[in-house]
């Protein structure tokens, strides 16, 4: 079940990173290192964690797979955060 925002749209990607990998207990360096060991890509860093939870970048395909996998969260979930995010990106540009 998809999380909603006070807005009543889907929350965006950098809240729910933000949201599971708390709940997990984890710092964003623990979710680093969980990324780096399965994906065996060590080019994601802490501040690239820190930019996707603050809405300032969106992941792409590849590591929003890899984090699925982390945060044991399902692909339609995460690409649909990321689809929320992307909007509101365009309504605060416009």
């Amino acid at each position: 079940m998809t999380a909603y925002s006070e807005r009543g749209d889907g929350i965006p990607l950098g809240e729910l990173l933000t949201e599971q990998r708390i709940a997990k207990g984890w710092s964003q360096g623990d979710l680093v290192a969980r990324l780096h060991t399965l994906s065996g890509n060590d080019s994601v860093t802490r501040e690239e964690i820190s930019r996707w939870e603050r809405g300032k970048r969106i992941p792409g395909p590849y590591w929003r797979q890899w984090l699925g996998d982390v945060l044991d969260t399902s692909s339609r979930e995460l690409e649909l955060a990321a689809a929320v995010a992307r909007r509101r990106r365009r309504t605060f540009t416009a």
